[in-house]
Order: structure tokens, then sequence, then C-alpha cells
């Protein structure tokens, strides 16, 4: 098999059924300390039973055609990441701020065009496990690591940081990161 088959063969590589492929949610204690920092006004790619906020995007309404909110979070469907990324760059384009839940999956093609091209990058040591949007119940088994990729409305393209964030911190009701501390 020649090298870029091998590579398109990995982006959408996945063991979990496709019926709830797509409908993951980011456990809430997750989100609730991101969204200390970064005051979340809309979830880009929710549906009714797994949305973050309360203004959201769901699968009827088509995040990828709309026009994003002035800060949002995404958890994308992780079956197809790259359109979610273009999305997001563009809205940075636009001076919106968007915080991306993905998989630590270096070895596919939108992962380097979300780190080349967002402000900052942090890697969360630890596996996350998500929630079952219809029985609200964490499921482990999470079989990549995890990686944020902000884009920051107000920071210009070049301004890039990389870090490495506990898990347990991030899940943690006491700890709140912030860039103001």
């Amino acid at each position: 098999m020649h090298y870029d088959e091998q590579r398109k063969n990995t982006e959408n590589k996945s063991n979990t059924p496709l019926n709830i492929r797509d409908l993951w949610q980011t456990p809430r204690e997750l989100f609730n300390t991101l969204n200390k920092e970064f005051k979340f006004t809309m979830d880009v790619a929710a549906s009714e039973h797994n949305r973050l906020c309360d203004i959201y995007y769901g699968e009827k309404s088509n995040a990828l055609c709309n026009y994003w909110d002035k800060v949002n979070w995404c958890n994308p469907p992780y079956s197809n990441i790259m359109p979610w990324v273009k999305k997001a760059m563009k809205e940075h384009e636009r001076g919106k701020t968007t915080v991306m839940l993905v998989p630590a999956d270096t070895s596919v093609k939108w992962f380097k065009k979300a780190y080349e091209s967002c402000n900052e990058v942090r890697f969360i040591s630890g596996r996350i496990s998500f929630i079952n949007a219809e029985t609200q119940k964490p499921v482990n088994g999470n079989n990549k690591g995890s990686v944020l990729f902000i884009w920051r409305g107000h920071a210009p393209s070049n301004s890039h940081t990389v870090s490495l964030v506990d898990r347990d911190q991030l899940i943690s009701t006491k700890h709140v990161a912030t860039n103001n501390e």
C-alpha cells in the first residue's frame, strides 16, 4: 500500500459503532473548567442531547455553513475533522475565538493544519472518558489522547504556544487555568 493511501486510511479509523461514533459529549467538568476561562457563547458542534451551551448549532443548522459566535466551543464529529479545522480558521480571520477538542493524532492531515494555524495547543495528559449522550454516563476505552486547539479572536495568526495540561486538573472543580493567573 502506498504511503498516502495508508495515511488516508488512518484519518477516520475508529472501533466505535457508527450509530454513536459522532454523538459523544465532552465531560461537563472539563467543559466547565474551560468555560470559566473562555466564557463560551456557542457550542458549534452539538445536538439537543449533548450541547453544552444554550446557543448551539446542531446537525440541521449546519455550523459549517453559518457564522459562529464570539467565543465558540467545538468538540467536532471525529469522523471528519478537517472541515471543522478549516471553519475555525475562517472564523479566526473574522475575529472569533474557537476552542476545539480533538484526538491528539499527529499522523493525520487535519492535525498539521490545526497545529500550524491556531494560536495555542494544549496537549492533555491522560485519556478523557467521553459521555454517551443518550445515557449521560462516561465511557472508558478512549484509545487516543486529546488535544485542545485554540484560535484566539484577538491574537495575531503568528502567535503560537504549546503546553501540556493534566486531565485531572481540567476535570477538577477546584482548578481554573487562565492566562490571567
